[in-house]
């Protein structure tokens, strides 16, 4: 190329090699050949064209991939390790195929087809490095993925490689699948990261369940007001509720570096608590205690166990912080007894659990009327009927939510959960502008609160905010890993709004696949698919919505969804129409 212009881009390398190559070929040359075929036809050729990659070069031991941004590598680097297990587990641990794979964004000389440059050898040096199973990224690939994949990123240190004259800075990328089976570390974020297991029931009766549950629960809100911690949700730690499990496992799956677990055993006027923090890490305990008290005392035995927790973790409080740890707390132990059974109803999200909740929460304010958390709850009950139509007056259950919460945040204008159930009550109501402004200050005050998340994204898309809508699910994604699927209608109905439609609709799939009667999301995925020119996979999803809700109305929910702005809603019917439906 000498006298020639040089041919340069910046672009994503992407360099896999196969664990233990040579050991499989010599047991098995022929098998070992025909497995990395059927990966490569079955799983990698189809995750690097979604990823819109290209395969530089395939050598018998690896592969060379390049794309146009690091969010794409990644992502599909993330789909490679998590479907290659499941697609050949192998017969025994030594006969698998698990790949390393290393990431780096730079500078690539352009030859034809090939590439080459201090770009592509980065690359190759970093996989080297990587665990099996595992993906290792520079820091320039750290830096344009932080916060736009859902993964932890956790610092490995600079290195030292060869035929590269300065350090490199290393990076693990861990989420909650194989990849977390790959780290030899559990991921962090930028944050302490902390899970807070169910603590076990020990009294010796099932009844008491909810005793138990309710005092890891009032750990994670409380945990989950400082700004310092990413606290995993309550739906995500709970999962493992009654499971033998390794804390190591566990701190992988959910992203985290601590794990807090504990137990519960109440006994006449007595109760006990022991809880532990584990250092996933290193697997010993930061810290661990034993209290034995008098029952009346629970509540000082919560106030001291959350001190002390931020103490081992050496959290740094911030005045407001401190204020809100020792805020107003339910003082009266039957009272208390009565919120956390409500609390517990409200979480099952049922019509049943709806009126359920409501008698205990009024057990609640006959004793302590000051309890705006129990309004909260409450309020949230009526828009939760209001919201899935079990609601025998509409309206009114709309109003009572409306005045229940606004009640609720005039007693306690520093209860998180008030303004939870205002932003709920707010967006449906139509006042959109209100009810971001509520969600934000729900956050503010629980900067670990995963339902208020969920809560902000609903409403950006409502507010004609659909890229917003996904930064803020993303986000929450990581505060609740095990994510309910509903999470996933909202991204797709972001992703609908962008004009995303085939991401879209594999989206709505995987919603699909998680719960498959669901009208709302086969109705979408009609559209979608009359977007995307689909016609007879369009007409079979709207047959799946009749089926499901032969009474399924686009009028009522145009008439009740409370768009912003019309033309949004109206972009969901046009992909009914291209399939010449008439709605």
């Amino acid at each position: 190329m000498t006298g020639e212009h040089v041919q340069r881009r910046l672009a994503a390398i992407l360099a896999a090699d196969v664990v233990g190559y040579s050991r499989l070929m010599e047991t098995d040359e022929a098998g070992t050949l025909a497995r990395l075929k059927a990966l490569r036809g079955a799983v990698i050729d189809p995750a690097v064209a979604r990823h819109c990659g290209r395969m530089v070069k395939l050598m018998g031991d690896g592969a060379l991939l390049e794309f146009a941004s690091a969010v794409e590598a990644v992502t599909c680097a993330m789909e490679i390790q998590k479907q290659v297990p499941e697609y050949d587990p192998g017969d025994s641990p030594e006969n698998r195929i698990r790949f390393r794979i290393g990431i780096n964004v730079g500078d690539v000389i352009v030859d034809g087809d090939d590439i080459y440059g201090d770009g592509v050898n980065v690359a190759a040096r970093i996989e080297a490095l990587a665990q099996p199973g595992g993906i290792y990224i520079s820091r320039s690939a750290a830096d344009q993925v932080r916060d736009k994949v859902p993964v932890g990123i956790e610092s490995r240190g600079s290195q030292t490689v060869k035929n590269i004259a300065r350090p490199i800075e290393i990076f693990c990328l861990v989420n909650g699948d194989a990849l977390a089976a790959a780290s030899s570390q559990p991921s962090s974020t930028e944050k302490t990261s902390i899970a807070v297991l169910a603590f076990n029931n020990m009294s010796g009766d099932t009844d008491q369940e909810y005793f138990s549950d309710g005092i890891s629960e009032d750990i994670i809100t409380d945990l989950a007001k400082l700004s310092e911690l990413h606290v995993i949700a309550r739906n995500s730690s709970f999962v493992y509720k009654k499971s033998p499990v390794a804390i190591r496992d566990v701190a992988a799956a959910l992203g985290v570096r601590y794990v807090l677990e504990g137990s519960v055993r109440k006994a006449g006027n007595r109760v006990r608590v022991t809880a532990q923090l584990i250092d996933a890490m290193t697997g010993g305990h930061a810290w661990a205690e034993r209290f034995d008290r008098d029952l009346t005392d629970i509540f000082a035995v919560q106030d001291e166990l959350t001190q002390q927790i931020v103490a081992a973790l050496k959290i740094r409080l911030t005045t407001s912080e401190i204020d809100r740890l020792s805020g107003r707390r339910i003082a009266d132990l039957t009272a208390y007894n009565y919120f956390l059974q409500g609390r517990d109803q409200v979480w099952l999200h049922t019509r049943a659990g709806n009126i359920n909740a409501r008698a205990f929460m009024a057990k609640v304010i006959d004793i302590d009327p000051d309890c705006a958390a129990a309004y909260a709850f409450t309020a949230f009950t009526h828009i939760n009927d209001y919201v899935n139509g079990w609601a025998a007056e509409p309206d009114t259950a709309l109003s009572a939510g409306l005045d229940l919460a606004r009640r609720a945040v005039a007693m306690d204008d520093e209860e998180p959960e008030a303004h939870f159930a205002m932003g709920v009550a707010l967006l449906w109501s139509r006042e959109i502008d209100k009810a971001l402004d509520a969600a934000a200050r729900c956050i503010a005050l629980k900067p670990s609160a995963a339902e208020a998340r969920v809560l902000k994204a609903h409403i950006q898309i409502f507010s004609g905010l659909p890229s917003e809508a996904v930064e803020t699910l993303e986000s929450y994604m990581q505060l609740d890993p095990f994510y309910p699927e509903i999470a996933l209608q909202f991204l797709a109905e972001a992703q609908l709004s962008l004009g995303r439609f085939d991401l879209a609709a594999e989206t709505l799939r995987k919603r699909l696949a998680r719960n498959p009667e669901s009208a709302t999301a086969y109705a979408l995925l009609a559209s979608c698919y009359g977007h995307l020119g689909q016609i007879e996979e369009g007409h079979s999803a709207w047959t799946q919505v009749l089926r499901i809700d032969p009474g399924y109305s686009i009028e009522h929910r145009r008439r009740v969804l409370p768009y912003k702005n019309p033309a949004d809603f109206e972009l969901r019917v046009e992909g009914l129409r291209k399939l010449g439906l008439v709605v």
